[in-house]
């Protein structure tokens, strides 16, 4: 006998209310266990949510727009030991389409004839630019029917599947109308920008005027990080503090220490330290460890100091999160670091990994350059850019001596850290990494 199980939303970790962007099947289709059935997307990171198990979808419980937690419900699942073993053998839309009401079929008539032009659902003239994989709620009140490699195309190329009429059997997308409606945005006329609405649009240019030129797509993580931190870019009033540290004893007690620790298997940074010292700081500034609140009108301060790192990737900066630095020794963090810089460049993080950050770090030490403006991380009020040290003369009242000195550059929001406590929070981080004793005090 065949159940009608409800298939629930697993476990996504902290993310509560989170957006569905995707709906990736139907009622009538037939799937098969960990097969992604819904797109879901926060403010810092996407993930597809898998079937846990085989069967085939007798009622949808969800649609695009809809905002779902652990536990919500995203369809009712037909299931049976016959099915489970059948699957394999029979194509997922012959299976729908054999599972579907007679007055479902209908829609197939229509689209007998053909159709090799896509035709964009719901047209929104008014919008004047696409953001990727924002969702589009307007177009999504149908599901769109496409095999898995074709919405894996969509996403790459950041086309909302809703908005496209297929011309592929019973409706269903392909890749070539993937293909045509891009070709279509792409020959639109820009529409204009209401006069004094927003920030005016750079110009539009051909650059082939001018020479050889050679276009490539931005990958998806820079597309959705840098809308983000465009937003932060645009919504905060960004002040930032330079200084130069002197590291020259904790480099040399790093130095002393770095066999002792490789032999342990992790790698002693300087970042290890900085992170440490900067924990110290957050404690006696605890505005640095705080956020806005969602009105604007108060301040929540976080009682846990988690620290997110930014980590260069083949596919974008990607910034982990350092849970309850304050909680571990450098060893341990040293271990912490490296294996979670390493999923960071594999692309094996989670969503998890990078969320709950209350300040971060952005280190280019390894690159070199001076000082710089890091962009605040939103919801967070503040972060750390550190430069590249370097030996230099300094003064010490009767003569100069080599000194190394580190530079750093702290950024905040200005609504929340005035350039007092900015300067304070500076000096206080110079004492920290000049005598790292000072961070067991």
């Amino acid at each position: 006998m065949a159940d009608l199980i409800e298939l629930k939303v697993p476990d996504i970790g902290d993310f509560d209310s989170v957006e569905i962007i995707e709906v990736l099947v139907a009622e009538g289709d037939s799937i098969s266990a960990d097969q992604e059935v819904i797109t879901i997307e926060s403010d810092k990171a996407m993930m597809e949510i898998p079937s846990s198990l085989s069967g085939t979808i007798k009622e949808m419980k969800v649609k695009v727009g809809d905002k779902v937690s652990e536990g919500s419900v995203i369809a009712l699942i037909e299931s049976s030991d016959s099915a489970a073993t059948s699957e394999k053998a029979e194509k997922p839309a012959e299976k729908a389409a054999e599972s579907k009401p007679a007055e479902k079929e209908k829609p197939a008539a229509a689209e007998s004839k053909p159709a090799p032009t896509p035709t964009v659902a719901n047209p929104e003239p008014e919008r004047t630019e696409t953001l990727p994989y924002a969702p589009d709620t307007g177009s999504a009140k149908k599901p769109s029917h496409a095999s898995p490699s074709v919405r894996q195309f969509a996403r790459e190329l950041g086309v909302p599947l809703a908005a496209i009429v297929g011309s592929g059997q019973k409706g269903r997308i392909t890749k070539e109308d993937v293909q045509n409606f891009v070709k279509q945005v792409m020959n639109a006329p820009a529409p204009k920008a209401a006069e004094g609405a927003g920030i005016p649009s750079v110009p539009v240019i051909n650059f082939e005027q001018f020479g050889e030129i050679e276009s490539k797509e931005l990958s998806r993580i820079k597309k959705i990080s840098g809308k983000h931190l465009h937003a932060c870019w645009l919504n905060i009033p960004h002040v930032t503090q330079f200084d130069e540290a002197d590291i020259t004893e904790l480099e040399e007690f790093r130095q002393e220490n770095k066999d002792m620790a490789a032999k342990k298997g992790v790698g002693l940074t300087p970042l290890v330290f900085i992170m440490k010292a900067v924990v110290a700081c957050l404690k006696q500034y605890p505005e640095f460890n705080a956020s806005l609140s969602e009105d604007k009108q108060s301040l929540i301060y976080k009682k846990y100091y988690n620290i997110g790192v930014a980590v260069d990737t083949p596919n974008g900066l990607m910034v982990p999160v350092i849970r309850d630095v304050d909680k571990k020794g450098f060893l341990e963090l040293a271990g912490e670091l490296g294996e979670i810089s390493a999923r960071a460049r594999e692309g094996t993080l989670t969503a998890k990994d990078l969320q709950g950050g209350t300040f971060s770090i952005s280190s280019l030490g390894g690159i070199g350059g001076q000082f710089f403006t890091p962009i605040v991380n939103a919801p967070e009020v503040a972060i750390l850019g550190v430069s590249r040290h370097q030996m230099k003369p300094v003064w010490n009242g009767k003569e100069f001596e080599p000194r190394l000195m580190l530079p750093l550059s702290i950024s905040y929001d200005h609504r929340v850290i005035d350039g007092a406590a900015g300067a304070r929070f500076t000096v206080m981080l110079n004492q920290m990494l000049s005598d790292i004793r000072k961070v067991l005090l």
